[in-house]
């Protein structure tokens, strides 16, 4: 292999894949970026087998020439060296050539690099993917709905299934669940796609949705999803991200969820995170995160925390709306905070059925996004 290529195309396609890089593989091979090199232009490749990243850089672009390729050929190169070599390369032009025994030369201005490769024949292959089930969404959209729902997700790996997101496609909707048993995050918006098409049990690590979401452009680009039996292909322009579909059945999270309400108050969302923010900072102290809200008015609520400590903060907030019974109820205040930074309307409403029941987070003015937080029994 020899080429030349410009470093700030060759850089950018190295920080997509080095996103599939994990630090904790026992397999050399998968340790490394693969590069593939041909008359058309380059490809970058990188794996943990739970994800793996393909960005393709063109030889053209607009007219200009990005990849000079004078002999093609492939190689896997050390990803901690080379994503931090490029990007510290001194010259907008990088020389790279590979000899037979796969040692690989990197030049850039008067920066001459040698690095030991490793033979890209060990590299595993990335699934070949039937596309009969195959939905296009703009990417900003994607970005939203990940955001609003994947905080949800478990990090108890006992429960590998729900680490992840639940997708389903019915109706020209596309649904979003996560939850850790002690909250719930679910988002719906409807897709453009044939409406016959459909999909359920879609288990998808809400790590690896993270990382997807590093990749989506955030303007309205369309981005196209390829469903399959084990695996789920995410194309964003140049890039291909891969990632498996988790083992197991989801939870019916549908019965647990309250239909009618017996108080209900609608917050200004800002405020109410403020004053909720101010609240957790004693709670934190206590290791509790527990939050009081009283609500006995129709037009303010108190907030209240404490610490054996420090002391008490008490905080009246004023309501937009309010109707039903009186309420006192306790809740994990980091669990609240986590749904308000996630909220994009400016007004919430929130749903009580009693002191024991779940709280039901919704955004005021629009349907689709529901959030639910299991309430603290406490003793006053």
């Amino acid at each position: 292999m020899k080429l030349k290529i410009l470093k700030s195309y060759l850089n950018e396609s190295i920080q997509h894949v080095n996103k599939a890089i994990s630090s904790r593989t026992t397999i050399p091979i998968l340790s490394g970026i693969k590069i593939d090199a041909g008359p058309s232009g380059i490809t970058l490749t990188a794996s943990d087998t739970d994800i793996s990243i393909q960005s393709y850089v063109p030889a053209e672009h607009d007219g200009e020439t990005i990849v000079s390729l004078e002999r093609g050929g492939s190689v896997v190169v050390a990803a901690k060296f080379f994503v931090d070599i490029v990007r510290k390369l001194p010259s907008d032009d990088v020389y790279i050539e590979v000899n037979e025994s796969f040692q690989i030369g990197i030049k850039s201005g008067s920066t001459e690099i040698q690095l030991a490769g490793l033979d890209p024949e060990e590299f595993p292959l990335l699934p070949r993917l039937a596309e009969n089930q195959t939905v296009s969404m703009p990417s900003d959209v994607l970005r939203s709905m990940i955001r609003q729902v994947v905080y949800a997700v478990s990090s108890n790996e006992s429960t590998p299934v729900l680490t992840g997101v639940l997708w389903t496609l019915e109706g020209g909707k596309l649904k979003f669940v996560a939850t850790d048993r002690h909250r719930l995050a679910s988002i719906e918006k409807p897709i453009d796609t044939a409406f016959d098409l459909k999909f359920h049990n879609i288990v998808i690590s809400g790590k690896n949705l993270n990382e997807l979401s590093k990749i989506l452009p955030e303007q309205n680009t369309l981005i196209d999803i390829v469903v399959a039996d084990n695996q789920v292909l995410f194309r964003v322009g140049n890039v291909l991200f891969y990632t498996r579909i988790l083992d197991g059945t989801y939870p019916d999270t549908s019965k647990i969820i309250p239909q009618s309400y017996r108080t209900e108050i609608v917050f200004a969302t800002r405020p109410l995170a403020d004053a909720i923010d101010r609240a957790y900072l004693l709670s934190r102290e206590e290791k509790t995160n527990i939050v009081k809200l009283l609500a006995e008015g129709d037009d303010a609520v108190e907030i209240s925390s404490s610490s054996s400590e420090l002391g008490r903060v008490t905080e009246t907030l004023p309501v937009q709306h309010f109707s039903g019974e009186s309420l006192k109820i306790s809740f994990n205040s980091k669990y609240m905070l986590d749904v308000l930074k996630v909220t994009e309307e400016e007004a919430i409403r929130i749903g009580f059925t009693g002191a024991m029941s779940p709280m039901i987070l919704t955004p005021a003015d629009e349907g689709g996004v529901l959030h639910l937080i299991l309430p603290y029994r406490t003793t006053n």
